[in-house]
């Protein structure tokens, strides 16, 4: 079976239809060219300069049971050790069940986690639209004060929240929070941000009157109908797939660099689902936004991601094309996956494949490969510790002991 095939099969069984891409990622060319020129590596050494480069990310909460003696709680790391990278104009697919970690994942890069939360690692976000010199790096936002992220929060960087009922505020004209998220940034020009980007929509300081012709015209880039008038709209007056269109309007009005989508079709039927995804793909295409897309949809990600990386138990468990996941899966877990997915040319006459155990949970993670217990390919390294994230083929990087690039047979 052709990529072709079976992503007609998997779209047709999640009730998707087709969109159309504009742009694809070529991040993988580039990470196997880097790879044949420097030799293999691990997924930090790869050379690349990304948008958004994410190293070694961990995650903690103060875990619920005292520990022994009355002692406070250990802490429980809902994010393990996670790298990736997103460059100019890609689309990178974050894919995982529920619990894996995704949404802690974008919140951190948003600096949205609760005030008991610690994240440790790195997240470098290029803010200049200039090349870098050669000793000039990014900033790291987990080291950024709060005044500096609020300028680069919603401006440089925005999200689409997964509910927009719970995101937006019900007793707020939607025209006006719109608006808000203009106000909030435009009103913040400081001499720096201008040198920055002058020409930059959030770097001019703008009146109530612009920042509601603004509005106005969000609402008319994400395509809703009669758009001046829908403005003075309440969310409760708004259909479902409205109010994901007004989501997305809050979040490109100020023309960021990076738009993280957290699961933005969500409890919409597949028609207004396929709507959403072609309106992101129009953006994406229209802005040259870079974006973050997570879902546990497989059939979405397929249509929309250039790059996808797998996230099982709080890991990056795989990370490569889009292609490469869907044709040559290399970890056990996506595997898995994607033979538990009916497709047409399923035998029905035979149960569906199903990935044995259950997933563990974060109070009570193995000190190795948290997949281990439920793999069949386990070795005794596997239970030891954390295996690193490294390449398996040219751009193709898994985190598994077992692998090996003779490992990859194509079907």
């Amino acid at each position: 079976m052709t990529l072709t095939d079976f992503g007609s099969d998997l779209r047709l069984a999640g009730g998707i239809t087709s969109v159309s891409h504009r742009t694809r990622s070529s991040r993988p060319r580039r990470i196997a060219a880097a790879t044949r020129h420097f030799g293999k590596r691990c997924y930090d050494e790869l050379v690349p300069t990304p948008l958004l480069d994410v190293q070694n990310l961990t995650v903690y909460f103060p875990g619920r049971d005292t520990g022994k003696n009355g002692s406070a709680p250990a802490r429980v790391a809902a994010v393990r050790d996670v790298s990736f990278t997103i460059f100019p104009g890609e689309v990178l697919g974050l894919v995982g069940e529920s619990g894996s970690g995704k949404s802690v994942t974008s919140l951190a890069i948003m600096r949205l986690l609760l005030p008991q939360a610690r994240a440790t690692g790195k997240i470098l976000f290029d803010t200049r639209s200039l090349p870098r010199g050669q000793n000039d790096s990014p900033p790291d936002l987990l080291q950024l004060s709060d005044s500096e992220m609020r300028r680069i929060r919603g401006a440089r960087v925005a999200m689409i929240f997964q509910e927009p009922m719970t995101a937006l505020n019900p007793v707020m004209r939607v025209g006006d929070q719109i608006a808000e998220a203009v106000l909030a940034h435009a009103g913040e020009k400081s001499e720096a941000r201008d040198a920055e980007n002058p020409s930059h929509p959030a770097n001019r300081r703008v009146d109530k009157h612009e920042a509601w012709r603004r509005a106005l015209e969000a609402m008319k880039v994400v395509a809703i109908p009669d758009h001046e008038r829908r403005a003075r709209d309440y969310p409760h007056q708004l259909s479902g797939g409205m109010r994901q269109r007004i989501m997305i309007a809050m979040a490109v009005v100020n023309r960021p660099q990076l738009l993280i989508a957290d699961e933005p079709t969500t409890a919409l039927d597949v028609t207004i689902q396929a709507q959403i995804l072609e309106l992101l793909a129009d953006l994406q295409a229209r802005f040259e936004l870079s974006m973050l897309f997570i879902s546990h949809d497989l059939a979405v990600v397929s249509q929309v991601a250039g790059s996808v990386a797998v996230m099982y138990a709080g890991s990056v468990v795989e990370l490569a094309s889009a292609r490469e996941i869907f044709a040559v899966p290399a970890h056990p877990y996506t595997r898995g996956l994607l033979h538990a997915v009916p497709t047409l040319h399923t035998d029905r006459s035979r149960p569906l494949e199903i990935v044995e155990g259950a997933v563990p949970s974060t109070q009570d993670l193995p000190p190795g490969c948290a997949f281990e217990p439920r793999c069949g390919h386990r070795v005794d390294d596997c239970a030891r510790a954390l295996p690193p994230l490294v390449e398996v083929s040219p751009g193709h990087l898994a985190r598994c002991p077992v692998l090996n690039p003779a490992s990859l047979v194509r079907s």
